[in-house]
């Protein structure tokens, strides 16, 4: 029997052009600025002001004499190569004595081999965004789930058992480890890819793979136990394992090496107790669509060619809609941090940081936490006390002895300063950790001390010492 039902679903929609604003949200100055070229190279409607009369300017002179040259004569100098050699480079004044010997990067070379180690196109675009995702050490700090995210946003959807199968690439590859998510997946990869067979070697694996947590909480015994071996069989694997890189990628040793230049986006000032904000970087007043199309749209006859320029021209009005809106949302936004932070920004010490969720901006500027993420990831302010990471401002926090609440980066900062300047040859242990903290006023469990000395990749003490 035929019948007719009426039912209420409730579906979540994103317009395209609501993924193409939270793109512009994540992306920094500099990256803001080769989107825009890309845009305006695409959409004759989108100029940028002042570009025109600058080439005007550096182009021709209406006052000077303009002298007919052939491409042989204008190309022709009587200057040596040695001379012009660094031109490009350097200023005059501070041409370097010394040769810069460059610089390999392990991201360029990996994605090289990369290019020749599959011809699945799909699975090479994403193992490629995985090692531009990696940290300077070769690890890969993000989970697949944010990766899936992050790349879907860019209109190539993905999942997070692709990303998997990506990163099994980016793991076969050169130096051993890259990709790995941790010191225990580092040594995994390094064992398994040794050309050497034995027992100690198969202890060593089942040990990382079974028993790492009883390892990094020092049962020993009960390893011995469960691997059936004696105390001299562990302790060689204990020395193998202390002979193996903690990270893929080690640090360069070089006596000239580049600088990480990180242009602000946003600067903080300080003046008086007042705080002046700047969002700095492009805004919509250094673009405008172009008038003579314009004119030259409202001449159009053509049904086609003028469904073409109105369509360049609606994005051309949209890109800069969406940059006031970037603008504006960050603005706001660092006004909320600076307001929770004062203390922070004012003095520039670390350890007056107040615990701060990205919920509690958002609720602050009627934001979605997402929107917040996106502009605040990958961003740095420009500080009277330097340069700083906006998303390193974002903490939890944990109460003290004395009941005040304190920021994780706080103790996670002291933590840090105590392993520097511990005894190489005789590390603090977790539960010393502990107690040192105590007396100075934090108060945290040994599991939590664990915790973050394994965020922080710093191995448990037996293991320190034997890198001393």
């Amino acid at each position: 029997m035929i019948s007719q039902r009426q039912q209420q679903h409730q579906t979540l929609k994103i317009l395209p052009q609501q993924i193409q604003l939270l793109n512009l949200f994540q992306l920094n100055n500099l990256e803001l600025q080769m989107h825009l070229r890309q845009e305006m190279d695409q959409n004759p409607y989108l100029e940028e002001i002042g570009s025109n009369e600058e080439v005007v300017k550096d182009n021709f002179d209406p006052n000077g004499e303009q002298e007919y040259k052939d491409w042989e004569e204008y190309a022709y100098n009587d200057l040596a190569d040695y001379k012009t050699e660094h031109a490009n480079y350097f200023s005059s004044e501070n041409i370097p004595e010394k040769p810069i010997a460059a610089i390999p990067d392990f991201r360029a070379e990996a994605k090289q081999v990369l290019m020749m180690s599959t011809t699945d196109d799909r699975l090479q675009k994403i193992a490629a965004y995985l090692i531009d995702s990696l940290e300077e050490s070769g690890f890969l700090e993000k989970d697949l789930e944010s990766v899936a995210d992050d790349f879907s946003f860019s209109g190539f959807m993905t999942t997070p058992e692709e990303v998997q199968a990506a990163l099994q690439l980016v793991q076969a590859l050169e130096p051993v480890g890259l990709g790995c998510r941790d010191i225990r997946e580092c040594w995994l990869l390094q064992l398994k890819r040794m050309h050497i067979t034995g027992p100690g070697i198969q202890h060593a694996i089942e040990l990382l793979e079974k028993y790492y947590e009883d390892f990094k909480s020092r049962r020993f015994e009960k390893i011995m136990a469960e691997l059936g071996i004696e105390q001299h069989a562990f302790r060689a694997i204990v020395e193998l394992l202390g002979k193996l890189p903690m990270r893929p990628v080690a640090e360069q040793q070089l006596s000239i090496s580049p600088k990480d230049n990180i242009v602000p986006d946003v600067e903080i000032s300080l003046d008086n107790d007042v705080f002046t904000i700047t969002v700095g970087g492009i805004t919509a007043e250094n673009f405008k669509v172009s008038d003579s199309l314009k004119e030259n749209m409202q001449k159009t006859t053509d049904k086609a060619a003028l469904q073409f320029l109105r369509s360049k021209m609606q994005s051309a009005n949209w890109i800069l809609y969406a940059l006031r809106q970037r603008n504006e949302s960050m603005l706001k936004i660092i006004k909320a941090i600076v307001n929770l932070q004062k203390e922070y920004f004012t003095e520039g010490d670390i350890t007056k940081l107040q615990p701060m969720i990205l919920k509690n901006i958002a609720d602050q500027v009627g934001l979605d936490i997402s929107t917040v993420s996106r502009l605040t990831s990958n961003k740095y302010a420009d500080t009277h006390f330097g340069t700083i990471h906006l998303k390193d401002l974002f903490t939890e926090g944990i109460i003290n002895k004395t009941g005040e609440v304190i920021s994780n980066r706080v103790i996670r900062n002291a933590l840090e300063e105590l392993i520097e300047q511990e005894d190489k040859k005789n590390p603090f242990t977790d539960q010393q950790l502990v107690e040192i903290l105590m007396n100075k006023g934090i108060k945290v469990a040994r599991r939590t001390i664990a915790k973050y000395r394994d965020l922080m990749q710093i191995p448990v003490a037996q293991l320190r010492s034997m890198w001393a």
